[in-house]
């Protein structure tokens, strides 16, 4: 027999086994929870002075979401993605705790890209806004690789016009003042009526700059955050470029064509399809991953491949 039924005389039956099984198994709980959280004896017998074993952190408060302190409105967190997981598996808890910690209402989209034309960042943002749902508001147009650092950056509903967190005079890498890449939020509203983004833009880079051109365009002004000293540690930036080579190839006429304003193209001539739609977790925090197929008029941007 087994060395611990050697302990108990005679024959047990099975609901004595049972309640043994239940209590080791509290017990277990118990000298897990008390040796992780300092309460209790150093596991293993260490004596003083050894630290002891770390436990998960907490996930972050998160009042029901009637509360008046969350506000009336949602955000919808848009993600351009294409095979960077290990900066995925690092913003999206890190985000959801960020903006539930500022009781910001979320939702974070990850558009990936899985066609086999080149990266279209301005396109899958604005194949997130046709996709994200009447029950979000405003967006953020949010790089993988950027995570904020200080608590005081505003995330809220950009009412007044679209508001650029990741600012010139805070970002780790780009400082030129027409600069509104990184993390950009907009009201739906104030998008619409730039038309979105063009999406003439294959490959890295100078999306941006053209969307500038159409915030002024419509007359808006962007905003910047104030009062942050953090300066260029207010973002960690997590892009590897010795690791993951960006795509700056210019091709037939792109070098000339990526410095015009696209008038025409935008929200209403995104080429798409939604492969699927898929609900995820990581390390607890939801997200939604779009597997988005993009289409391409090689006539007007033969750019768009490599061929």
């Amino acid at each position: 027999s087994p060395p611990l039924l050697r302990l108990f005389p005679g024959r047990l039956s099975a609901f004595p086994l049972f309640l043994l099984a239940l209590l080791l198994g509290f017990a277990s709980l118990l000298w897990l929870q008390l040796s992780c959280s300092g309460e209790g004896p150093s596991p293993g017998g260490q004596h003083r002075g050894v630290p002891r074993q770390s436990c998960p952190p907490p996930a972050p408060p998160q009042p029901p979401e009637e509360e008046a302190a969350w506000g009336p409105h949602r955000l919808a967190l848009l993600v351009p993605f294409r095979e960077r997981f290990e900066e995925l598996l690092a913003f999206v808890p890190y985000m959801h705790r960020f903006l539930s910690k500022k009781r910001i209402r979320h939702r974070i989209f990850i558009l990936n890209q899985v066609d086999h034309f080149r990266f279209n960042r301005a396109s899958l943002i604005n194949v997130g806004f046709l996709e994200s749902g009447n029950d979000t508001d405003y967006i953020a147009m949010h790089d993988v690789d950027l995570l904020p650092l200080n608590e005081h950056l505003d995330y809220s509903f950009p009412e007044a016009g679209p508001f650029h967190v990741a600012s010139p005079e805070l970002h780790p890498l780009y400082h030129y003042k027409t600069y509104v890449g990184g993390i950009l939020l907009l009201t739906k509203q104030h998008y619409e009526l730039c038309n979105g983004m063009s999406n003439r833009f294959w490959g890295w880079g100078r999306e941006d700059d053209e969307f500038y051109r159409r915030i002024k365009g419509a007359g808006l002004q962007v905003r910047r955050p104030s009062g942050i000293t953090t300066g260029y540690e207010t973002f960690q930036h997590l892009h590897d470029p010795a690791w993951r080579k960006r795509d700056q190839k210019r091709i037939a006429a792109q070098k000339q064509e990526q410095f015009k304003v696209d008038r025409e193209g935008g929200l209403n001539n995104v080429r798409y399809r939604i492969e699927s739609r898929t609900d995820l977790s990581v390390a607890g925090a939801p997200c939604t991953v779009l597997n988005i197929l993009l289409d391409c008029d090689t006539d007007e941007t033969p750019w768009c491949t490599f061929g």
